[in-house]
């Protein structure tokens, strides 16, 4: 009998800062590889809601205790992550304060979303694309 290879659950925040000009997004520099600037987020603890992890990865990759104001979208493409099948539940939050880099954080940057000039890792460009049309068109991304 084969053991079920199931797809891995994660989380990833979409943090607007409230306290600065234009509620700019806050993202992380990844410390592991995949090397590069993605949206803080993660793995899905086992006993954890998908609401619990995306605090609780939010606080420890930036330091900031955000409120989750809506859940934006499921991403579930298996090409999404490299390293192994996930899925995705993405969600819009705010905080207030000045983010700190922390757990598998190298550093923690704050960019108005239109203009991360740089690839992000996984398929954080697309979230983001996504997002951008959802904040300034009201457009949520189609199944």
């Amino acid at each position: 009998m084969t053991t079920p290879r199931n797809p891995a659950p994660t989380v990833d925040i979409l943090i607007e800062l409230l306290d600065r000009p234009h509620r700019p997004l806050v993202l992380v520099e990844r410390h592991y590889e995949p090397l590069g600037w993605a949206i803080p987020g993660g793995f899905v603890d086992y006993g954890e809601t998908l609401a619990q992890a995306a605090r609780r990865e939010a606080q420890e990759e930036t330091g900031l205790a955000v409120h989750l104001v809506s859940q934006f979208h499921t991403y579930s493409d298996p090409r999404r992550d490299l390293r192994q099948h996930t899925i995705a539940t993405v969600f819009i939050a705010t905080a207030t304060g000045a983010p700190q880099a922390g757990d598998d954080a190298k550093n923690v940057g704050i960019f108005l979303p239109w203009e991360v000039s740089h690839p992000l890792c996984f398929d954080h460009s697309q979230i983001l694309h996504d997002y951008l049309q959802f904040r300034y068109y009201g457009l949520r991304p189609q199944p």
